[in-house]
């Protein structure tokens, strides 16, 4: 006995008429989704955006690197995300710098 004669499944179950009212719904309101979801979207960018701020060093400054960038020192999860510090000796533009340690010696490109 097949399966479809004692219990019935959505393959028969799917009455056309209905099915294709609920595409065309579905295709309407498809547009306004996407507008919804641009608008969350731009919503979201500017909140970010208000949050996020440019930070600019000057020539002396002393900063910390990322240790992630640069896998100097690879302790695993508990280890030390940062590195320095260092100083600023040259701004290269875009917010990237050359950087030295205390000792003087050049932090190499990463």
């Amino acid at each position: 006995i097949p399966a479809e004669i004692g219990m019935p499944t959505l393959r028969i179950e799917i009455d056309m008429v209905q099915n294709d009212k609920a595409l065309k719904l579905n295709l309407d309101l498809f547009e306004e989704k996407r507008e919804q979801a641009a608008r969350r979207k731009a919503k979201m960018e500017k909140y970010y955006n208000f949050k996020v701020r440019n930070t600019n060093f000057k020539l002396g400054d002393l900063v910390y690197h990322n240790n992630d960038a640069s896998h100097a020192q690879d302790e695993g999860k508990l280890g030390h995300k940062w590195e320095g510090p260092y100083e600023v000796i040259e701004a290269l533009g875009k917010g990237a710098y050359k950087l030295k340690d205390r000792k003087g010696k050049l932090l190499l490109r990463i």
